[in-house]
């Protein structure tokens, strides 16, 4: 059985920090540390489960947080900018499962801790197929275009929602429950992560319970802006069109697509915002 794990940042055990979330800010290499505790805890929950390997994607931000330093030595781990299919990268045909750690709830969400959807500040709401998502109904669609299921989501309370919506009788576990956007109760890492490895091996041997999350093609991603200029640069991508002044919109049939496009937005929305001060 082959395990892949998606690890993302916000919704790692013990973090309600922006400054947590980039190099050079305020807690960032603790951050960095329980990041990798809690892709350890699904490792040692997918081996204990009988798994014959397991790849790790760093699926946040720069994609250089996870400490390969202090990753369980039998998984292999994928990191670094550059990656075509971003919180994707390496999930293949052939998986038994897809886990995803440290997910949080998608833009706009009440009691989500760190929500966002892609990107914390240039994108207001993200829409596939016409209904609002966040990355992990992107990336489940994603693992089941590949015929891939996710058997495990863990996060705050809210992204563990989000997924049992989405995803039926998922396993989840909430390490956090939202207070606010920046602030939440939390679990101690020793209880989080002891509990995030005994609901990856209870996953793992129920697997065949779980099915793919096929949305039917034609698959059209929507984007809403927070900037009419970022919403003109990137409708200058082939393919992509204007739906209005600050949305966008882009239809294929290759969910990997999705997957690409969102990587080239995040590069041209992050220029542009970057580079127009105040009114970016």
């Amino acid at each position: 059985m082959k395990v892949y794990v998606s690890v993302d940042m916000e919704g790692v055990t013990g973090l309600t920090d922006p400054e947590e979330m980039h190099a050079g800010g305020r807690g960032y290499e603790r951050g960095c540390e329980l990041m990798t505790a809690d892709a350890n805890a699904v490792i040692q929950g997918a081996f204990d489960a009988g798994a014959e390997a397991v790849r790790v994607n760093d699926a946040h931000g720069s994609t250089k947080n996870l400490r390969i330093d202090l990753l369980d030595e039998r998984a292999t781990l994928i990191r670094g900018p550059g990656k075509p299919l971003r919180m994707g990268q390496g999930l293949e045909r052939g998986y038994r499962a897809a886990c995803f750690a440290g997910y949080h709830a998608r833009a706009g969400v009440q009691h989500g801790v760190l929500n966002h959807t892609w990107m914390g500040r240039e994108i207001q709401n993200v829409s596939l197929n016409g209904e609002i998502c966040g990355e992990t109904r992107l990336v489940a669609s994603f693992a089941g275009s590949l015929g891939v299921p996710v058997a495990l989501v863990t996060g705050d309370e809210a992204v563990c929602e989000e997924a049992r919506e989405l995803l039926g009788d998922v396993e989840t576990v909430a390490v956090k429950t939202g207070v606010d956007r920046f602030s939440a109760e939390l679990l101690p890492p020793a209880v989080a992560q002891a509990r995030i490895r005994e609901a990856t091996a209870r996953a793992l041997n129920r697997v065949a319970d779980f099915r793919p999350c096929v949305p039917k093609p034609p698959f059209t991603l929507g984007v809403e802006w927070n900037s009419t200029a970022i919403a003109a640069g990137c409708a200058l991508i082939p393919g992509v069109r204007s739906a209005g002044p600050r949305h966008t919109e882009f239809t294929t049939d290759d969910f990997s697509q999705i997957m690409a496009v969102m990587g080239i937005f995040a590069t041209i929305g992050g220029r542009i915002a970057c580079g127009s001060g105040a009114y970016g």
